[in-house]
């Protein structure tokens, strides 16, 4: 190759790099609103969930405030705040509560989520489909204090709605089995129509062509359902089951106060409904025992993340599009 065509490839792939920057910078410049509407959420995400990871010290030490974290002396044995949490029925019992929750969450939840993302979806009337999907997103943002007065109002074992029409006389607030039913159906009722509207919109980005094609083979609704929306909607279902197993060590997918609020926090419910989290903040409010709190979230979120890993992978073995890494 002479020394002419080499300069000129040389020159060549200099204006290729340039070119090549070019349109990264405009790229770039197009993109800036939207990396200044996501600043916000990533400060956020900084300041909760970043910052406080030198927290993760006060599970081995003897913690003090005046001192601080860094300042507490360290605990001897080095696991001796874990101790308590093991040694005890604590970690079976709030492990086991807490999974049991989180799996038939993880079971029941998506699939009353798609079903009626699916019903909102084939609703053709504009303001009918906005009046269902307030509906039932409405309990999404009800505080858990008012979910307590609702469910009083249903299980008061005297003047509530299912001892005076249904003549159901129990005492549910005195009964734990009782509650193994009642708060998988009120994280259900509270829960679903948020998972329903990403559902929807994730129904609603599937293009349109591939209905008509379907519309012009006379497939029926079922069909398009089948072979069409459903096979659409498997990345966002992965993703959200990602996201939930993430959370399966934390009590109703990381939304706990349920198990504390809607149950009075009644003691006579703990072996039903005492979770990891209910735990560690009964353990901060009444013990104020820094160390032995912060061990048991400690656990919960190395058991998360490892749960998570897995997880991905083995989704990255079946279909490696679906996976997050």
């Amino acid at each position: 190759m002479s020394k002419a065509s080499k300069s000129n490839k040389t020159v060549l792939s200099a204006e290729e790099k340039q070119r090549k920057k070019r349109r990264t910078a405009i790229v770039i410049k197009r993109q800036i609103p939207f990396y200044i509407l996501m600043l916000p959420g990533l400060i956020c995400l900084a300041i909760f969930c970043y910052m406080p990871l030198p927290g993760i010290l006060v599970a081995f030490k003897n913690y003090n405030w005046r001192e601080g974290i860094l300042g507490s002396p360290w605990v001897d044995p080095i696991f001796k705040n874990f101790e308590f949490f093991f040694e005890s029925d604590v970690a079976f019992r709030t492990t086991f509560n807490t999974l049991f929750y989180n799996i038939i969450q993880m079971v029941l939840g998506p699939a009353l989520a798609i079903t009626v993302a699916i019903l909102l979806n084939e609703i053709r009337g504009k303001v009918s489909a906005s009046v269902y999907k307030g509906a039932i997103l409405l309990p999404t943002f009800l505080s858990w204090v008012i979910v307590q007065y609702i469910m009083y109002a249903l299980l008061n074992p005297g003047r509530g709605i299912f001892s005076s029409v249904f003549g159901i006389d129990a005492n549910f607030y005195m009964e734990p089995s009782y509650w193994r039913v009642i708060m998988p159906l009120v994280y259900l009722w509270k829960g679903f129509g948020y998972s329903s509207v990403l559902y929807v919109a994730a129904i609603s980005g599937i293009n349109t062509d591939y209905y008509e094609a379907a519309d012009l083979d006379g497939a029926s609704r079922w069909q398009k359902i089948k072979y069409i929306t459903l096979p659409m909607l498997k990345p966002t279902f992965m993703i959200l089951m990602l996201m939930s197993l993430g959370n399966i060590f934390r009590g109703g997918a990381g939304d706990w106060q349920g198990f504390v609020t809607a149950t009075n926090d009644s003691g006579m419910l703990y072996p039903a409904t005492d979770v990891i989290d209910s735990y560690v903040y009964r353990a901060l409010r009444t013990l104020n025992d820094y160390g032995m709190s912060a061990a048991a979230s400690l656990y919960q979120s190395i058991i998360g993340f490892v749960l998570v890993l897995v997880t991905d992978r083995v989704i990255h073995r079946i279909d490696p599009d679906s996976s997050m890494l």
